[in-house]
Protein backbone atom coordinates (compact mmCIF):
# COMPACT_ATOMS: atom_id res chain seq x y z
CA UNK A 1 0.00 0.00 0.00
CA UNK A 2 1.55 3.44 -1.10
CA UNK A 3 1.84 5.45 1.86
CA UNK A 4 -0.10 8.63 0.12
CA UNK A 5 -2.85 8.09 -2.34
CA UNK A 6 -3.87 11.38 -4.16
CA UNK A 7 -7.34 11.16 -5.61
CA UNK A 8 -7.51 13.86 -7.86
CA UNK A 9 -10.45 15.77 -10.14
CA UNK A 10 -13.50 14.41 -8.92
CA UNK A 11 -16.56 15.80 -7.27
CA UNK A 12 -16.05 15.14 -3.37
CA UNK A 13 -19.45 14.25 -2.16
CA UNK A 14 -18.84 14.42 2.03
CA UNK A 15 -21.54 13.22 4.12
CA UNK A 16 -20.37 15.45 7.27
CA UNK A 17 -19.71 19.17 5.97
CA UNK A 18 -18.88 22.33 7.95
CA UNK A 19 -21.98 23.67 6.70
CA UNK A 20 -25.23 23.23 7.40
CA UNK A 21 -25.84 21.32 4.34
CA UNK A 22 -26.64 17.68 5.53
CA UNK A 23 -24.48 16.45 2.31
CA UNK A 24 -22.24 18.54 0.10
CA UNK A 25 -20.41 18.22 -3.26
CA UNK A 26 -17.86 19.75 -4.99
CA UNK A 27 -15.09 19.38 -6.81
CA UNK A 28 -11.80 18.42 -4.52
CA UNK A 29 -9.03 16.30 -4.46
CA UNK A 30 -8.72 13.77 -2.08
CA UNK A 31 -4.98 13.10 -0.06
CA UNK A 32 -4.64 9.93 2.22
CA UNK A 33 -1.86 9.58 4.31
CA UNK A 34 -1.22 6.07 6.14
CA UNK A 35 -4.47 5.10 5.58
CA UNK A 36 -6.21 7.98 6.17
CA UNK A 37 -7.92 11.34 5.04
CA UNK A 38 -5.33 13.93 5.56
CA UNK A 39 -6.80 16.61 2.92
CA UNK A 40 -9.67 17.54 1.16
CA UNK A 41 -9.94 20.33 -1.21
CA UNK A 42 -9.77 21.84 -4.67
CA UNK A 43 -6.13 22.02 -6.48
CA UNK A 44 -4.10 20.06 -3.40
CA UNK A 45 -0.11 19.57 -4.64
CA UNK A 46 0.56 15.84 -5.70
CA UNK A 47 3.21 14.99 -2.84
CA UNK A 48 6.50 13.44 -3.88
CA UNK A 49 5.58 9.95 -4.43
CA UNK A 50 2.25 10.01 -3.96
CA UNK A 51 0.39 7.35 -6.37
CA UNK A 52 -2.09 9.51 -7.87
CA UNK A 53 -6.05 8.02 -9.03
CA UNK A 54 -7.57 9.78 -11.87
CA UNK A 55 -11.11 10.84 -10.68
CA UNK A 56 -12.52 13.13 -13.29
CA UNK A 57 -15.63 12.61 -14.29
CA UNK A 58 -16.03 10.67 -10.93
CA UNK A 59 -18.05 10.78 -7.57
CA UNK A 60 -15.71 10.52 -4.86
CA UNK A 61 -18.10 9.47 -1.52
CA UNK A 62 -17.59 7.66 2.17
CA UNK A 63 -17.83 3.65 1.32
CA UNK A 64 -21.23 2.55 2.03
CA UNK A 65 -21.91 0.94 5.10
CA UNK A 66 -24.13 -2.49 5.34
CA UNK A 67 -25.63 -2.33 9.08
CA UNK A 68 -26.72 -5.69 8.60
CA UNK A 69 -26.35 -8.98 6.92
CA UNK A 70 -26.25 -12.60 7.30
CA UNK A 71 -22.86 -13.13 4.90
CA UNK A 72 -22.83 -16.95 5.09
CA UNK A 73 -26.26 -16.95 2.91
CA UNK A 74 -24.88 -15.59 0.17
CA UNK A 75 -24.85 -19.50 -1.44
CA UNK A 76 -28.63 -19.89 -0.88
CA UNK A 77 -28.96 -16.27 -2.93
CA UNK A 78 -32.83 -16.26 -4.69
CA UNK A 79 -33.73 -19.60 -2.96
CA UNK A 80 -37.07 -18.09 -1.65
CA UNK A 81 -37.96 -14.67 -3.22
CA UNK A 82 -41.27 -14.45 -2.66
CA UNK A 83 -41.51 -16.02 0.75
CA UNK A 84 -42.45 -14.70 4.11
CA UNK A 85 -41.05 -14.39 7.26
CA UNK A 86 -42.54 -18.02 8.39
CA UNK A 87 -41.31 -19.67 5.41
CA UNK A 88 -37.86 -17.55 5.83
CA UNK A 89 -37.40 -19.27 9.70
CA UNK A 90 -38.76 -22.84 8.08
CA UNK A 91 -36.41 -23.17 4.82
CA UNK A 92 -33.54 -20.93 5.65
CA UNK A 93 -32.91 -21.56 9.46
CA UNK A 94 -34.63 -24.82 9.93
CA UNK A 95 -33.73 -26.69 6.87
CA UNK A 96 -30.85 -24.90 5.27
CA UNK A 97 -28.96 -23.72 8.63
CA UNK A 98 -28.34 -26.90 10.40
CA UNK A 99 -26.80 -28.18 6.95
CA UNK A 100 -23.81 -25.78 6.84
CA UNK A 101 -20.60 -27.08 6.81
CA UNK A 102 -17.72 -24.91 8.05
CA UNK A 103 -16.31 -24.73 4.25
CA UNK A 104 -20.18 -23.62 3.45
CA UNK A 105 -19.96 -20.69 6.06
CA UNK A 106 -16.02 -19.64 4.38
CA UNK A 107 -17.74 -19.87 0.60
CA UNK A 108 -20.30 -18.17 1.42
CA UNK A 109 -18.88 -15.09 3.91
CA UNK A 110 -16.07 -14.67 1.34
CA UNK A 111 -18.06 -14.12 -1.35
CA UNK A 112 -20.89 -12.49 0.30
CA UNK A 113 -18.04 -10.05 1.98
CA UNK A 114 -16.13 -9.84 -1.91
CA UNK A 115 -19.74 -9.19 -3.30
CA UNK A 116 -20.01 -5.95 -0.77
CA UNK A 117 -16.42 -4.24 -2.22
CA UNK A 118 -17.58 -4.86 -5.38
CA UNK A 119 -20.69 -2.93 -5.06
CA UNK A 120 -19.03 -0.04 -2.69
CA UNK A 121 -19.85 -1.32 0.25
CA UNK A 122 -16.67 -0.97 2.63
CA UNK A 123 -18.18 -1.65 5.71
CA UNK A 124 -20.18 -4.69 6.41
CA UNK A 125 -22.19 -5.98 9.80
CA UNK A 126 -21.77 -9.66 9.76
CA UNK A 127 -24.73 -10.72 12.09
CA UNK A 128 -23.93 -14.34 11.93
CA UNK A 129 -26.02 -16.85 13.33
CA UNK A 130 -24.42 -19.89 12.08
CA UNK A 131 -22.24 -20.73 14.71
CA UNK A 132 -22.55 -24.47 15.52
CA UNK A 133 -19.12 -25.21 15.92
CA UNK A 134 -15.86 -23.24 16.83
CA UNK A 135 -14.38 -24.47 13.47
CA UNK A 136 -17.93 -22.61 11.90
CA UNK A 137 -16.96 -19.78 13.70
CA UNK A 138 -13.48 -19.39 12.68
CA UNK A 139 -14.78 -20.07 9.24
CA UNK A 140 -16.88 -17.16 9.34
CA UNK A 141 -14.02 -14.66 10.74
CA UNK A 142 -11.48 -15.77 8.38
CA UNK A 143 -13.53 -15.40 5.57
CA UNK A 144 -14.22 -11.68 6.43
CA UNK A 145 -10.62 -11.23 7.02
CA UNK A 146 -9.47 -13.05 3.88
CA UNK A 147 -11.98 -10.28 2.10
CA UNK A 148 -10.12 -7.13 2.93
CA UNK A 149 -13.49 -5.71 4.14
CA UNK A 150 -14.12 -3.46 7.06
CA UNK A 151 -15.75 -5.67 9.22
CA UNK A 152 -17.88 -6.29 12.75
CA UNK A 153 -18.41 -9.27 13.57
CA UNK A 154 -21.52 -10.16 14.64
CA UNK A 155 -20.97 -13.18 16.94
CA UNK A 156 -24.53 -14.70 17.90
CA UNK A 157 -24.33 -17.57 20.78
CA UNK A 158 -25.94 -20.98 19.72
CA UNK A 159 -29.73 -21.12 20.17
CA UNK A 160 -30.71 -24.13 23.04
CA UNK A 161 -28.31 -25.21 25.49
CA UNK A 162 -26.85 -23.89 28.85
CA UNK A 163 -27.00 -19.84 28.50
CA UNK A 164 -23.84 -19.65 31.03
CA UNK A 165 -21.93 -22.01 28.60
CA UNK A 166 -23.29 -20.13 25.75
CA UNK A 167 -22.03 -17.05 27.19
CA UNK A 168 -18.19 -18.20 28.05
CA UNK A 169 -18.08 -19.62 24.66
CA UNK A 170 -18.44 -16.13 23.10
CA UNK A 171 -15.98 -15.18 25.55
CA UNK A 172 -13.64 -17.87 24.36
CA UNK A 173 -14.54 -16.56 20.74
CA UNK A 174 -13.54 -12.79 22.03
CA UNK A 175 -10.01 -14.01 22.92
CA UNK A 176 -9.39 -16.54 20.36
CA UNK A 177 -10.34 -14.11 17.69
CA UNK A 178 -10.30 -10.76 18.24
CA UNK A 179 -8.56 -10.36 21.99
CA UNK A 180 -5.13 -8.99 20.09
CA UNK A 181 -5.67 -8.92 16.40
CA UNK A 182 -6.66 -5.69 15.60
CA UNK A 183 -6.86 -4.60 11.93
CA UNK A 184 -9.99 -4.25 10.18
CA UNK A 185 -12.54 -6.98 11.30
CA UNK A 186 -13.91 -6.26 15.03
CA UNK A 187 -16.44 -8.24 17.00
CA UNK A 188 -19.81 -7.33 18.28
CA UNK A 189 -22.41 -9.32 20.59
CA UNK A 190 -25.73 -10.21 18.35
CA UNK A 191 -27.95 -11.47 21.12
CA UNK A 192 -31.43 -13.30 19.99
CA UNK A 193 -33.17 -12.05 23.46
CA UNK A 194 -35.28 -10.45 24.37
CA UNK A 195 -37.79 -10.72 21.84
CA UNK A 196 -36.51 -14.53 20.56
CA UNK A 197 -35.39 -16.25 24.00
CA UNK A 198 -36.42 -16.46 27.43
CA UNK A 199 -35.28 -13.27 29.47
CA UNK A 200 -32.94 -15.23 31.44
CA UNK A 201 -31.08 -16.40 28.54
CA UNK A 202 -31.00 -12.89 27.13
CA UNK A 203 -29.37 -11.38 30.27
CA UNK A 204 -26.63 -14.24 29.78
CA UNK A 205 -26.62 -13.14 25.99
CA UNK A 206 -25.50 -9.81 26.72
CA UNK A 207 -22.70 -10.62 29.27
CA UNK A 208 -20.32 -10.64 27.32
CA UNK A 209 -20.71 -6.83 25.47
CA UNK A 210 -21.21 -6.20 29.13
CA UNK A 211 -18.03 -7.74 30.17
CA UNK A 212 -15.73 -6.57 27.30
CA UNK A 213 -16.89 -3.54 26.08
CA UNK A 214 -18.77 -4.73 22.83
CA UNK A 215 -21.21 -3.16 21.11
CA UNK A 216 -24.58 -5.16 20.58
CA UNK A 217 -26.79 -5.94 17.52
CA UNK A 218 -29.78 -7.23 17.85
CA UNK A 219 -33.34 -7.97 16.24
CA UNK A 220 -36.19 -5.90 18.20
CA UNK A 221 -39.14 -4.03 17.77
CA UNK A 222 -40.26 -6.16 14.42
CA UNK A 223 -43.08 -7.83 17.04
CA UNK A 224 -45.95 -5.97 17.52
CA UNK A 225 -46.43 -8.03 20.38
CA UNK A 226 -43.09 -8.12 21.82
CA UNK A 227 -41.58 -5.09 20.63
CA UNK A 228 -42.29 -2.43 23.81
CA UNK A 229 -41.78 -5.39 26.68
CA UNK A 230 -38.15 -5.70 24.92
CA UNK A 231 -37.43 -1.99 25.27
CA UNK A 232 -38.62 -2.47 29.29
CA UNK A 233 -36.77 -5.51 29.91
CA UNK A 234 -33.46 -3.71 28.68
CA UNK A 235 -34.35 -0.62 30.54
CA UNK A 236 -34.84 -2.70 33.53
CA UNK A 237 -31.56 -4.59 33.57
CA UNK A 238 -29.11 -1.83 32.54
CA UNK A 239 -29.16 -2.80 29.05
CA UNK A 240 -30.65 0.38 27.27
CA UNK A 241 -26.97 1.71 26.75
CA UNK A 242 -24.99 3.45 24.22
CA UNK A 243 -23.75 1.10 21.22
CA UNK A 244 -26.67 -0.86 20.47
CA UNK A 245 -28.06 -1.55 16.72
CA UNK A 246 -31.75 -2.25 17.00
CA UNK A 247 -32.28 -3.94 14.03
CA UNK A 248 -35.84 -3.50 11.93
CA UNK A 249 -37.96 -1.96 14.74
CA UNK A 250 -40.99 -2.18 12.45
CA UNK A 251 -43.34 -1.94 15.32
CA UNK A 252 -41.52 0.51 17.62
CA UNK A 253 -43.64 3.78 18.36
CA UNK A 254 -42.13 6.89 17.57
CA UNK A 255 -41.91 7.39 21.74
CA UNK A 256 -40.26 4.33 21.40
CA UNK A 257 -37.56 5.86 18.93
CA UNK A 258 -37.25 8.26 21.10
CA UNK A 259 -35.91 6.26 23.88
CA UNK A 260 -33.47 4.48 21.53
CA UNK A 261 -32.31 8.15 20.42
CA UNK A 262 -32.04 9.22 23.94
CA UNK A 263 -30.13 6.16 24.88
CA UNK A 264 -27.25 6.50 22.30
CA UNK A 265 -28.63 3.72 20.38
CA UNK A 266 -29.42 3.04 16.15
CA UNK A 267 -31.65 1.44 13.91
CA UNK A 268 -30.55 -0.93 11.29
CA UNK A 269 -33.58 -1.04 8.58
CA UNK A 270 -33.74 -3.80 5.84
CA UNK A 271 -36.27 -1.70 3.67
CA UNK A 272 -36.49 -4.57 0.91
CA UNK A 273 -36.73 -7.44 2.81
CA UNK A 274 -38.95 -6.47 5.59
CA UNK A 275 -41.43 -5.77 3.39
CA UNK A 276 -40.71 -8.66 1.55
CA UNK A 277 -40.97 -10.93 4.51
CA UNK A 278 -44.19 -9.08 6.29
CA UNK A 279 -42.36 -7.52 9.07
CA UNK A 280 -43.98 -4.25 8.60
CA UNK A 281 -43.53 -0.84 6.98
CA UNK A 282 -39.66 0.38 7.36
CA UNK A 283 -39.04 3.04 9.96
CA UNK A 284 -36.16 5.15 8.46
CA UNK A 285 -37.82 8.35 8.27
CA UNK A 286 -39.56 7.75 11.51
CA UNK A 287 -36.14 7.30 12.99
CA UNK A 288 -34.36 10.20 11.60
CA UNK A 289 -37.48 12.42 13.12
CA UNK A 290 -36.79 10.72 16.42
CA UNK A 291 -33.24 11.91 16.33
CA UNK A 292 -30.97 8.72 16.00
CA UNK A 293 -29.66 7.30 13.84
CA UNK A 294 -30.62 5.06 10.98
CA UNK A 295 -28.70 2.51 8.70
CA UNK A 296 -29.21 0.64 6.08
CA UNK A 297 -28.72 -3.12 5.61
CA UNK A 298 -29.25 -5.80 2.85
CA UNK A 299 -30.42 -8.33 5.69
CA UNK A 300 -31.03 -11.35 3.74
CA UNK A 301 -29.28 -12.36 -0.26
CA UNK A 302 -32.23 -15.62 0.27
CA UNK A 303 -35.25 -13.01 -0.90
CA UNK A 304 -33.66 -9.28 -1.18
CA UNK A 305 -30.68 -7.63 -3.08
CA UNK A 306 -27.19 -7.26 -1.91
CA UNK A 307 -26.28 -3.59 -3.17
CA UNK A 308 -26.74 -0.41 -1.52
CA UNK A 309 -28.14 1.42 -4.59
CA UNK A 310 -31.16 -0.61 -4.23
CA UNK A 311 -31.48 -0.61 -0.20
CA UNK A 312 -31.13 3.35 -0.91
CA UNK A 313 -34.20 3.61 -3.91
CA UNK A 314 -36.21 1.41 -1.88
CA UNK A 315 -35.98 3.15 1.46
CA UNK A 316 -36.43 6.67 -0.67
CA UNK A 317 -39.85 5.31 -2.15
CA UNK A 318 -41.38 3.87 0.68
CA UNK A 319 -40.53 7.20 2.13
CA UNK A 320 -42.10 9.37 -0.30
CA UNK A 321 -44.76 7.38 -0.34
CA UNK A 322 -45.30 8.77 3.34
CA UNK A 323 -48.11 11.71 3.40
CA UNK A 324 -46.34 15.09 3.38
CA UNK A 325 -42.77 13.53 2.99
CA UNK A 326 -40.05 14.98 4.07
CA UNK A 327 -37.46 12.31 3.39
CA UNK A 328 -34.68 13.83 0.46
CA UNK A 329 -32.11 12.06 -1.43
CA UNK A 330 -29.75 13.22 1.10
CA UNK A 331 -31.70 11.70 3.89
CA UNK A 332 -30.75 8.32 1.72
CA UNK A 333 -27.24 9.07 0.75
CA UNK A 334 -26.27 9.81 4.75
CA UNK A 335 -28.31 6.69 5.94
CA UNK A 336 -25.99 4.88 3.58
CA UNK A 337 -23.07 6.20 5.10
CA UNK A 338 -22.23 8.36 8.33
CA UNK A 339 -25.74 7.49 10.08
CA UNK A 340 -24.81 3.83 8.36
CA UNK A 341 -21.64 3.90 10.34
CA UNK A 342 -23.48 5.78 13.47
CA UNK A 343 -25.47 2.72 13.67
CA UNK A 344 -22.45 0.17 13.11
CA UNK A 345 -20.64 1.75 16.33
CA UNK A 346 -18.10 3.40 14.11
CA UNK A 347 -19.49 6.70 13.58
CA UNK A 348 -15.69 8.32 14.83
CA UNK A 349 -14.00 6.35 12.22
CA UNK A 350 -15.74 5.52 9.12
CA UNK A 351 -19.04 7.60 7.13
CA UNK A 352 -17.62 10.69 5.72
CA UNK A 353 -14.78 12.34 4.20
CA UNK A 354 -13.63 14.19 7.54
CA UNK A 355 -9.70 14.41 8.06
CA UNK A 356 -8.54 12.17 10.67
CA UNK A 357 -10.76 9.60 9.17
CA UNK A 358 -9.86 6.03 7.75
CA UNK A 359 -10.11 6.99 4.04
CA UNK A 360 -12.67 3.92 3.00
CA UNK A 361 -13.78 5.56 -0.30
CA UNK A 362 -15.88 4.76 -3.59
CA UNK A 363 -15.48 6.43 -6.91
CA UNK A 364 -18.23 6.08 -8.90
CA UNK A 365 -18.97 6.95 -12.53
CA UNK A 366 -21.22 9.34 -13.95
CA UNK A 367 -20.02 8.78 -17.99
CA UNK A 368 -22.71 5.68 -18.05
CA UNK A 369 -25.74 5.28 -19.56
CA UNK A 370 -28.61 5.89 -17.25
CA UNK A 371 -26.10 7.63 -14.98
CA UNK A 372 -25.27 10.71 -16.98
CA UNK A 373 -25.89 13.57 -16.77
CA UNK A 374 -24.88 13.73 -13.12
CA UNK A 375 -26.63 17.20 -12.46
CA UNK A 376 -27.39 16.48 -8.84
CA UNK A 377 -24.53 14.49 -7.59
CA UNK A 378 -26.66 12.93 -4.46
CA UNK A 379 -29.37 12.58 -6.87
CA UNK A 380 -27.35 10.80 -8.81
CA UNK A 381 -25.75 8.37 -6.49
CA UNK A 382 -29.44 8.02 -4.77
CA UNK A 383 -31.66 7.65 -7.93
CA UNK A 384 -29.81 6.93 -11.24
CA UNK A 385 -26.25 4.97 -10.20
CA UNK A 386 -25.81 1.11 -9.48
CA UNK A 387 -23.05 -1.20 -9.40
CA UNK A 388 -22.09 -0.57 -13.11
CA UNK A 389 -20.85 2.81 -12.12
CA UNK A 390 -18.75 1.18 -8.94
CA UNK A 391 -14.97 1.79 -10.53
CA UNK A 392 -12.28 2.00 -8.02
CA UNK A 393 -12.80 0.86 -3.71
CA UNK A 394 -10.97 2.42 -1.10
CA UNK A 395 -10.57 0.21 2.51
CA UNK A 396 -8.53 2.01 4.91
CA UNK A 397 -6.29 3.33 2.34
CA UNK A 398 -5.84 0.55 -0.23
CA UNK A 399 -7.19 -0.09 -3.10
CA UNK A 400 -8.70 -3.18 -3.42
CA UNK A 401 -11.09 -2.47 -6.60
CA UNK A 402 -9.57 -0.95 -9.54
CA UNK A 403 -11.00 0.18 -13.06
CA UNK A 404 -14.07 -1.77 -12.20
CA UNK A 405 -12.15 -4.98 -11.03
CA UNK A 406 -11.17 -6.58 -7.72
CA UNK A 407 -7.48 -6.55 -6.86
CA UNK A 408 -6.84 -9.36 -4.34
CA UNK A 409 -9.31 -11.78 -5.63
CA UNK A 410 -9.62 -14.03 -9.02
CA UNK A 411 -13.83 -14.12 -8.96
CA UNK A 412 -13.86 -17.35 -10.53
CA UNK A 413 -11.58 -18.84 -7.52
CA UNK A 414 -14.21 -17.72 -5.40
CA UNK A 415 -17.55 -18.28 -7.12
CA UNK A 416 -16.00 -22.12 -7.91
CA UNK A 417 -16.42 -23.34 -4.13
CA UNK A 418 -19.19 -21.12 -3.96
CA UNK A 419 -21.22 -23.10 -6.70
CA UNK A 420 -20.26 -26.30 -4.62
CA UNK A 421 -22.00 -25.52 -1.67
CA UNK A 422 -24.73 -23.98 -3.39
CA UNK A 423 -25.33 -26.86 -5.49
CA UNK A 424 -25.07 -29.27 -2.20
CA UNK A 425 -27.08 -27.19 0.17
CA UNK A 426 -29.83 -26.90 -2.54
CA UNK A 427 -30.17 -30.48 -2.41
CA UNK A 428 -30.78 -31.01 1.30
Amino acid sequence: MAKRLLIQGGVAVDTDPVDTDPVAAAPADVLIEDGRIAAVRPGLPEPEGAEVVDAHGMLVLPGFVDTHRHTWQAGIRAIGPDIGFPGYLELVLGRLAPAHRPEDVYAGNLAGALECLDAGITTLVDWSHIQFTPDHTAAAVEALRRSGIRAVFGYCHPQGGDPEASAARGRRVYDEHFGTAGGLVTMAIAPLGPEIVSEEEALHEWGPARDLGLPVTVHMGYDADRADRGLDFLERNGLLTPGTSYVHGNHYSDEALKRIADSGGGVSVSPVVEVELGLGYPVTGRVVAAGAPAGFGADTVVSGPGDMFSLMRAAYALERARPNPGFTTRDALLAATLDGARTAGLGDVVGSLGVGKQADLVLLRTDLLGVAPAHDAVGAVVLSADTRSVDTVIVGGRIVKRDGRLLDHVVEDVLGPLAESAARLAAV
